[in-house]
């Protein structure tokens, strides 16, 4: 792409355990910006309802999204470069984070659904439980080619190989 932009923040979506927050952490120090996980935008209402085994609905996830879409457009108003980490799973959901942002990026970190079933069970930590992938998977709409400045990154590659593809879209798209 080649756009020479001075700001932009790439979010790195995907159901539960694909690895945003972890790619997402390396991402934003190896393209030197702002981090911020989207699951610390949310609602204590909605984190008491997912930790609970209920799945979140549309409603729910409103106000989280305008927290994500919020976040997106200070990092842009101030001329910075940031990653937040955030399911997306709706093209809905990701057309509200780009309401009124210009430079939003989109990496889908996706993979089947019995590989983020195994790599969920192994995860220790996190108030996801594995009774929601199936809904998590249900609610995903997977992105489009029409869709703007929107990626896939393929999860069943090493760690390294995962953070080298992420970070080459974003060195493409910052130029």
């Amino acid at each position: 792409m080649n756009q020479n932009v001075t700001s932009a923040v790439f979010i790195v979506m995907g159901v539960s355990s694909t690895g945003k927050s972890t790619v997402g952490a390396v991402l934003a120090q190896s393209i030197k910006g702002k981090f911020i996980d989207g699951d610390d935008l949310h609602p204590k209402a909605n984190v008491m309802k997912m930790a609970s085994g209920h799945a979140l609905n549309d409603d729910d996830r409103a106000p989280w999204l305008e927290r994500i879409r919020d976040a997106a457009f200070s990092i842009e108003k101030k001329n910075e470069i940031g990653v937040i980490v955030c399911s997306a799973l709706k093209r809905k959901y990701r057309d509200q984070i780009r309401e009124g942002n210009q430079n939003v990026v989109f990496l889908h970190l996706h993979s089947s659904k019995e590989i983020i079933a195994e790599r969920m069970l192994n995860r220790k930590g996190h108030f996801m439980p594995t009774s929601l992938l199936d809904n998590q998977f249900a609610t995903l709409e997977m992105p489009t080619a029409n869709e703007p400045q929107t990626f896939e990154i393929d999860v069943n590659a090493t760690f390294d190989e995962v953070v080298a593809n992420a970070v080459s879209v974003a060195n493409d798209f910052l130029g």
